[in-house]
């Protein structure tokens, strides 16, 4: 009796191990599969964070990252991440505290207006909220659940995916240092619509020194896909895509644009580079956030000649960089 309980254990270990074999063997396979694993197992927190970007750029790019002299646009948004460590970043990172900033610089008019704000899920009344809202995590990118009917509104699924955010520090991923220690909530903002364009396009600022260089428009982002397009100031489209297509739709310029910009490079003033996001709805301009590092510098360019021309806006000079906690 005993020789079978045995035999029944040792068994069972052998499929136990076999089928960890097994997996172990499927990550191995992809060098991408590996370091999501390697990131996932937290075994990644300990390296420091040049070793960790040299890797992370080589998995998602296919190519060396070059920390002494980068050229590429991606290739600064790495250097950037070490280097450019303005304590104030961490705050325009937030999006509950970067309203403060936005209103120091710009006005509270341009704000979203704002229904709470909670440490967690379960703080949140909903018979205080409208119909629609939105809410968001203020620490990390992609934390953010839409309501548009409070009757039909799935709580169970939304506290799983926003209490799944609050429980995770966004910097280990990509290693931006502005976001490490922001402390997690979340926010409720009012629901905006745009009935002109049945669409709520995202209008982004790339801004080097307070200088807007061109804007993106993110469309179509709930209905079919993200498209983002490419503008120049002039409102030319820009002939090259960036990790997402461009949208085959035409996009009319927002009548407020010189405003938006002007906008933009107030909030970017000071900065070497950050991308502020506006909304344009009816005569309205609201601010979305601002993101010093899009993509985590990993989204390539097609044709790839545009990584580097766009790179040439970068001044890394204008950072403001810390040798040993020191400003250099």
């Amino acid at each position: 009796m005993l020789r079978k309980t045995l035999d029944t254990i040792k068994s069972g270990m052998n499929d136990y191990l076999r089928r960890k074999w097994r997996r172990f063997r499927e990550i191995m396979k992809s060098e991408r599969t590996f370091f999501d694993w390697f990131v996932t197992k937290k075994i990644s927190h300990y390296m420091p964070d040049s070793l960790y970007l040299k890797q992370f750029y080589k998995v998602y790019m296919n190519e060396k990252l070059d920390l002494r002299n980068p050229r590429s646009y991606n290739q600064k948004l790495q250097w950037l991440k070490l280097y450019d460590r303005n304590p104030l970043h961490t705050q325009l990172s937030d999006k509950y505290f970067v309203r403060e900033y936005v209103e120091q610089r710009i006005g509270s008019k341009y704000l979203v207006p704002l229904l709470g704000v909670y440490s967690s899920f379960d703080e949140i009344d909903f018979s205080s909220l409208p119909n629609r809202f939105v809410l968001k995590t203020t620490h990390d990118s992609g934390g953010i659940v839409i309501c548009d009917n409070l009757e039909k509104f799935d709580r169970v699924a939304a506290a799983s995916k926003l209490n799944a955010h609050l429980n995770r520090n966004y910097y280990y991923w990509g290693r931006e240092w502005n976001y490490k220690n922001i402390h997690p909530q979340i926010v409720a903002e009012k629901f905006l619509e745009d009935t002109e364009h049945n669409d709520l396009y995202d209008y982004k600022f790339m801004c080097c020194e307070g200088h807007v260089k061109c804007c993106l428009v993110g469309s179509k982002r709930f209905k079919s896909g993200l498209n983002l397009t490419f503008f120049d100031l002039d409102w030319n489209v820009m002939p090259f895509n960036r990790g997402y297509p461009r949208s085959t739709d035409p996009i009319a310029k927002p009548k407020r644009f010189d405003d938006m910009v002007q906008l933009a490079e107030k909030l970017s003033h000071g900065i070497p580079f950050v991308r502020v996001d506006l909304y344009a709805i009816d005569d309205a301009i609201y601010f979305g956030e601002m993101s010093f590092h899009p993509g985590s510098g990993i989204a390539a360019f097609t044709p790839v000649e545009w990584d580097y021309r766009i790179g040439e806006w970068l001044n890394l000079e204008k950072a403001y960089c810390y040798t040993k906690g020191k400003k250099a």
